[in-house]
């Protein structure tokens, strides 16, 4: 069976934390996201892994 493919308030509850963060991971951080239309979709996988290779631990204010 297929990895379903979820959406922005999805990955937010998956990561405990709020769809601002994951609207700024898009933007800053390469979180692997796909468009579709306007949408923004993911895979659990693919966002587990971003998680593990430490690319959520930067903090915003050490990217500028």
């Amino acid at each position: 069976m297929a990895e379903p493919w979820v959406s922005v308030d999805e990955v937010a509850v998956h990561l405990g934390v709020v769809k601002d963060s994951v609207y700024r991971w898009i933007e800053r951080k390469a979180l692997p996201a796909h468009k579709v239309g306007r949408l923004w979709k993911f895979k659990l996988s693919e966002i587990d892994q971003w998680v593990k290779a430490g690319k959520a631990g930067t903090s915003d204010s050490q990217e500028k």
